[in-house]
C-alpha cells in the first residue's frame, strides 16, 4: 500500500483549530463547509485507513447547520464551536451506534451521551462519527476489532497503535482536526506517537468517565488527540470543564529529567537518538539524566498488570461465561489470563500503586518535567507480534506499552509530541508532569513547542 501522507492528506492535515475558529467568526468559512470537508476527506481516505467505523452525514450536517445558526445569532459557545470532532467507539454517543469494537455490542445504541460527549455538544462541536477502537480498548496495537484493523497513514501496512487507533489515524491523515480517545496503558499516546500527532493523557479523574466503557477503573483516562498542543489544550478544557488559566512566565528554569535510555525496556537506538535530539530542541541544556526509574520499572509493570487484569475481568466476567466466542481470540486469551488474579494480589497491587504514586511525588520535588520516547519502536506491520530491536526480537505489545503505562499507574499527566521520523515513520516525545499539573504542562508546551 502507498502512504496517504503527505501528498493525499485530508483537508485538516496540519490545520490549526484556532485559525479555523477565526475563519468561522470572520465569515470566510462555515461549520457546514468544514463538516462537508471532513465528510469528503473521510469518504476518500477511510477505505484505506479504516479509521472511522461509523459516519452519518445527515446527523453531522444537521449539527453543523445548528452551529452556523447560533453564530449568526451572536451565540458563540467557545473555541470549538462549529469544529468537527471524532469520538472513539468505546465512548457512548446518543446519535451514533457504539459497538466498543466488539461483536458483543454490534448495533448497540446508547440511551445517552457520555459526559465528555455532552460537554463537546455544549461547546458547539460537531461530532462527525465514531472511530475504531481495539476491542473493548483492551490492546495497544489497534488491529483487533469487530471492524478490523486501523492503518497508519504514513504506511498503511503498519499499525496505528491502540487502542485509540482510529482517532489517531483520523487526525494524522487530516480527516478531522480533533478526536477523543481513551488511555489505560498508553492508548492515546501510543497511536499519537506512531501516527505523528499530539496525544494527551490528563491526570487521573481530570476528565469524567461516565459513559465511557470501562477497561480498568483505577487506570482509565480520557483525553484529546490533535495536530498541536494548543488544539489539544482547547479540547482538554472542554472535556475537563475547566479553563487553563494563563500562567505568568516562571523566572526559574524548568528542571527537566531525561529518563535514562532502557529504563523501561529495550529501545530502538535510532528512535532513542531522534527523540533525544527533539527533547534537546525543546528543552535545551536543562535536560538531566534520571536514573531512579530503572529500579522501579519491573515492579510498576507487575502492579499495573495485576490491577488491569482484575478490573478488566470484573467488567467482562459474565460475557466470558455466557458468550466467550464473541470475543476476538487475542482479547479472549488476555481475559482468560485475567481470571487467574487472586484477591490478595489485587489488594497488594492497590497498596503498591499508592506507594509508586508517593515515590513519583518525591521525584517531582527535584524535577518539573520528565521526558522519554513515547514508544521505543516505530510502527510494526499490522498483526505483527514480534519486532526486532537491535539483535533481539521483542514482544510488540509489551514494547509499545513500556514507556507509557507507568503514568497510568501513577495517574500523572503525560503528552506525546511529534518528534520527527525514523525510517520514514513517526516517533513521539513523551513529556510527563506531576499529578494535577495538567494546566501548567499544556500552557508551558503551548508556548515552547512549534504549532
Amino acid at each position: 500500500m502507498s502512504p496517504v501522507l503527505p501528498a493525499d492528506a485530508g483537508y485538516f492535515f496540519g490545520r490549526s483549530v484556532v485559525e479555523l475558529a477565526e475563519r468561522l467568526r470572520d465569515g470566510s468559512l462555515t461549520s457546514v463547509e468544514l463538516t462537508q470537508a471532513a465528510l469528503d476527506s473521510i469518504e476518500r481516505l477511510n477505505p484505506t485507513l479504516n479509521a472511522f467505523v461509523q459516519v452519518d452525514a445527515p446527523v453531522a450536517l444537521a449539527q453543523a447547520r445548528k452551529a452556523d445558526e447560533l453564530l449568526s445569532q451572536g451565540q458563540d459557545l467557545g473555541p470549538l464551536h462549529g469544529i468537527p470532532v471524532a469520538v472513539k467507539d468505546n465512548i457512548d454517543t446518543l446519535d451514533y451506534v457504539s459497538t466498543y469494537g466488539s461483536a458483543h455490542f454490534e448495533g448497540f445504541r446508547p440511551r445517552r451521551d457520555a459526559v465528555c460527549v455532552q460537554r463537546l455538544r455544549e461547546a458547539g462541536a460537531v461530532i462527525v462519527g465514531k472511530t475504531l477502537t481495539h476491542e473493548f480498548a483492551y490492546g495497544p496495537t489497534g488491529d483487533r476489532s469487530l471492524q478490523g484493523a486501523a492503518r497508519n497513514p504514513w504506511a498503511p501496512e503498519c499499525i496505528t497503535g491502540g487502542s485509540s487507533a482510529g482517532s489517531a489515524a483520523a487526525v494524522a491523515s487530516g480527516m478531522v482536526p480533533l478526536a477523543l480517545g481513551t488511555d489505560t496503558g498508553g492508548s492515546i499516546r501510543i497511536p499519537a506517537a506512531l501516527c505523528g500527532v499530539v496525544g494527551f493523557k490528563p491526570s487521573y479523574a481530570a476528565v469524567p468517565l461516565e459513559g465511557v466503557f470501562p477497561l480498568s477503573s483505577s487506570l482509565d483516562h480520557a483525553g484529546p488527540i490533535a495536530n498541536s498542543v494548543e488544539d489539544a489544550r482547547l479540547l482538554f478544557e472542554v472535556l475537563s470543564g475547566k479553563a487553563c488559566a494563563a500562567t505568568a512566565s516562571d523566572p526559574r528554569a524548568v528542571r527537566v529529567g531525561w529518563i535514562r535510555s532502557g529504563s523501561f525496556g529495550p529501545v530502538d537506538v535510532a528512535v532513542d537518538q531522534q527523540v533525544y535530539q527533539a527533547a534537546k530542541q525543546v528543552f535545551g541544556d536543562t535536560l538531566q539524566e534520571v536514573t531512579e526509574l530503572a529500579a522501579m520499572a519491573a515492579g510498576m509493570k507487575e502492579t499495573l498488570l495485576i490491577l488491569q487484569r482484575a478490573e478488566a475481568y470484573d467488567v467482562h466476567a459474565e460475557r466470558m461465561q455466557e458468550a466467550p466466542q464473541l470475543f476476538d481470540q487475542e482479547v479472549r486469551e488476555r481475559l482468560e489470563l485475567s481470571q487467574e488474579v487472586r484477591g490478595w494480589q489485587y489488594i497488594r497491587a492497590q497498596r503498591a500503586q499508592q506507594q509508586y504514586q508517593a515515590q513519583m511525588a518525591r521525584l517531582f520535588e527535584d524535577y518539573d518535567l520528565l521526558v522519554s520516547p513515547s514508544v521505543p519502536i516505530i510502527a510494526p506491520p499490522v498483526n505483527a507480534r514480534e519486532t526486532p530491536v537491535g539483535e533481539q526480537l521483542i514482544d510488540v505489545r509489551a514494547a509499545v506499552l513500556s514507556y507509557t503505562s507507568p503514568w497510568n499507574l501513577t495517574g500523572l499527566p503525560a503528552i506525546s509530541l511529534p518528534a520527527g521520523q525514523v525510517r520514514g515513520l513517526p516517533v513521539g516525545l513523551q513529556v510527563i508532569a506531576a499529578a494535577g499539573e495538567d494546566e501548567r504542562l499544556l500552557q508551558w508546551l503551548t508556548h515552547h513547542t512549534p504549532t
